[in-house]
Order: C-alpha cells, then sequence, then structure tokens
C-alpha cells in the first residue's frame, strides 16, 4: 500500500491530549507501524467534547502540540456540522490538511465551503459504510 495513516479518536472527559498522542504514538512506533499522518478526529458535538468551545480549543491545540513534539505529520479529519458547534470560531487546525465529510455520493470538492480557517480541503469522504467483498468501507476521494 502506498499510503497508510492512522486516526486517533481524541477523548475529552479523560483529559491529558499530550497523554492521548504520546500513548497512541509510542504503541504505533514500538509495534512497527509504518504510517504517513495521524489525522485528529474531531466530531460528537455534546457527545464526545465539552460543552465550553475554549476548553475544546485548548485540549485540541494540546492533541497538537504533542504531535508536533514528536515530529508527527498531522490532518483534521471533521466538517463543518462537527467542527463548528465544538470549536466554535477556533482556527487552530486550519494550518493542517482537511479531511472531511459530506455523503453526498460527489467524489468531488465542489460542495466545500469554508469553516474554520479553512479554504481548501485536501480529502473528502463522500459516502458512508458501503460493502465491498462483504467488508463495510467509507467512501474517499483523495485527488
Amino acid at each position: 500500500m502506498a499510503h497508510v495513516d492512522v486516526y486517533l479518536f481524541p477523548c475529552f472527559s479523560c483529559g491529558n491530549p499530550a497523554g492521548q498522542v504520546s500513548a497512541t504514538i509510542s504503541y504505533l512506533r514500538n509495534n512497527n507501524v509504518k504510517f504517513g499522518m495521524l489525522w485528529f478526529d474531531i466530531e460528537g458535538p455534546g457527545t464526545y467534547w465539552g460543552s465550553s468551545q475554549s476548553a475544546n480549543a485548548n485540549f485540541f491545540a494540546g492533541l497538537v502540540s504533542e504531535a508536533r513534539a514528536l515530529g508527527v505529520t498531522i490532518g483534521i479529519y471533521t466538517s463543518a456540522s462537527q467542527w463548528n458547534p465544538i470549536m466554535g470560531g477556533y482556527t487552530g487546525g486550519s494550518p493542517y490538511p482537511l479531511w472531511y465529510a459530506h455523503y453526498d455520493g460527489s467524489a468531488s470538492f465542489s460542495d466545500f465551503s469554508a469553516f474554520g480557517g479553512w479554504t481548501k480541503p485536501s480529502i473528502k469522504q463522500f459516502a458512508g459504510t458501503t460493502a465491498i467483498c462483504s467488508a463495510g468501507i467509507d467512501k474517499n476521494w483523495y485527488p
């Protein structure tokens, strides 16, 4: 496989964002997992994140800071419907590649509207759980 990435679904209520990133990267490195990018999966407003957008942004900044300290290339998996209620107007994720979800069945960025400081995406997840050879996958477009 030419490209293998991993993603982390952070646990806000668990605290210690740096520890979550460190534990994830240590596990991957200790098990010789070769990956290109660590994607932070930012979704679940009101379920997986706190009610304070500033506390959420500070937690996110802790994730990013630790990943950078460990020399890990990062990206952000989210969408406007997830990012905006969780982070508000915070733009601290925008320096990193965006992988957004919009299940419209279209492998294109024609539907993208800027949010969170991002003006263009890198990857689009355009279809949810789809069966291929009896395996459930999500369909993504990476031009």
